[in-house]
């Protein structure tokens, strides 16, 4: 069996993986790190992203605000040493409703975030010339209908209130993700295409990985070290050492479609719908959708949360549009299973938001859809740091948001591995939390998670 040394090696190429790589190799200065995929690297789920950021993260605390400023400092350092590659904007998030029992709400969430550190809250309710205003950080709460109409004339005349949070807006995962791997290559980074089928432990301690390769060969690379980034694979991959992680699967498709009539600007933030909503049918479409018991569920009020954006540059017309509103815990596999309702819920649950896009009803341009499983903790908050054998580590559960906390996500974890000082909110994101009992009860009214 062939053999070869590292000092670290990763399980997975996703963003989890190259960004930890990157940060261990360019950043700390580690010489023989290894990454092991058996696929083609971002390939699996990281390219099916919204490929969006924020630093709007409701919680009990300000640790996931702190974290993702962190990530976002760091995709802007990216953005300019790159001459903005990874085509990093700042469009925003706009949170929408159309039931005013909701502005107290949002306007106490806004003043949570505020005071956790992801900027000021505005309130506008009456029109003003301070909205929009430049670049800002914080948020903007327009209450006032003459202001929402004036710049989102395109959302639902019922619309009540509109949360713009500034700090957010999307960028190229892909770039992103060749960024930090070239850099990581740059800098002696080694990939290698095969599984990991087994990590060698020895006195309670990381030796080695063995890794099969396409053609079925065995290889064994001695390290001490190894860090579980295996994207939605990360409970098999926890399983070779003995641990069990607390985490699970959901299913998150999307859906995009050439947008050719305009109904979004291509300017437009992110557009996100916080009411539930029911399904706009004709009067027909509902008699037969009635009829048979397994379509009858689209009839019914779906959950909240429905949303996109605009996608591409120049003269693209793409749209994408993003609605999970089956979340039930799934266990991975590839491709993923088809679902034939998506399009038809997907496009008709933004149009609650968006009436303009009911022209495409009846003559909506082919969509492509894709999706990836989201792994996830309980209470949405990554694992990153040791695990409870020595030489291990994970960087994972980083649910829907890998692509934005993936910068920080990789710092953390190399800050660990490497013995240098942690950050205030490192803490927060230890497997060993679970351990504590004031946080497990602390778990049970966690309330709001951030996920969309």
């Amino acid at each position: 069996m062939p053999k070869q040394t590292a000092e670290v090696v990763i399980c997975g190429a996703g963003i989890a993986g190259v960004a930890a790589a990157y940060h261990l190799a360019v950043k700390r200065g580690l010489k023989e790190v290894v990454i092991v995929e058996q696929g083609d690297p971002l390939s699996l789920t990281s390219d099916k992203s919204t490929e969006a950021y924020r630093n709007w993260w409701p919680g009990p605390d300000g640790a996931m605000v702190a974290f993702m400023n962190r990530s976002i400092e760091l995709l802007e350092e990216i953005a300019q040493q790159s001459a903005n590659r990874i085509q990093l904007n700042r469009r925003g998030y706009l949170y929408a409703t159309a039931e005013a029992s909701k502005i107290e709400r949002l306007a106490q969430a806004a003043e949570q975030a505020a005071q956790q550190g992801a900027g000021a809250l505005r309130v506008h309710s009456r029109p003003s010339a301070a909205y929009p205003g430049g670049p800002q950080d914080g948020a903007d709460l327009l209450t006032s209908q003459s202001l929402i109409r004036q710049h989102f004339p395109y959302l639902s005349p019922d619309t009540q209130a509109v949360l713009h949070v500034r700090r957010a807006g999307w960028l190229s995962a892909q770039q992103l993700g060749m960024y930090l791997l070239e850099e990581a290559r740059g800098h002696g980074v080694r990939l290698v295409q095969g599984q990991v089928v087994g990590v060698e432990t020895a006195g309670g301690a990381v030796q080695g990985v063995l890794v099969q390769q396409k053609d079925g060969a065995l290889r064994f690379i001695q390290a001490p070290v190894f860090v579980n980034a295996a994207g939605p694979m990360q409970r098999e991959a926890a399983a070779l050492l003995g641990v069990e992680l607390p985490v699970f699967a959901e299913l998150h498709r999307k859906m995009s479609f050439s947008e050719h009539l305009g109904v979004v600007p291509r300017e437009a933030p992110m557009l996100i719908w916080l009411d539930e909503v029911e399904l706009p049918w004709s009067l027909e479409e509902r008699a037969l959708l009635a009829e048979d018991a397994s379509t009858r569920w689209l009839l019914e009020r779906l959950p909240s949360g429905v949303h996109g954006r605009p996608d591409g540059h120049g003269e693209s017309t793409t749209l994408i549009v993003l609605y999970n509103y089956h979340t039930e815990p799934l266990t991975p596999t590839f491709p993923i299973p088809p679902e034939p309702h998506y399009p038809d819920v997907a496009l008709r649950g933004f149009s609650v938001m968006l009436p303009g896009l009911r022209q495409y009803f009846d003559k909506a341009p082919r969509p492509w859809i894709d999706g990836g499983y989201y792994l996830k903790t309980q209470e949405n908050r990554p694992l990153i740091g040791p695990l409870p054998v020595k030489g291990a580590y994970l960087v994972g559960a980083l649910s829907g948001f890998g692509v934005m906390a993936a910068c920080a996500a990789g710092e953390l974890l190399a800050a660990h591995l490497t013995g240098a000082a942690l950050p205030s909110y490192a803490p927060a994101f230890l497997l060993s939390r679970y351990q504590d009992p004031a946080y497990q009860q602390r778990l049970k009214g966690w309330g709001d998670t951030g996920q969309l």
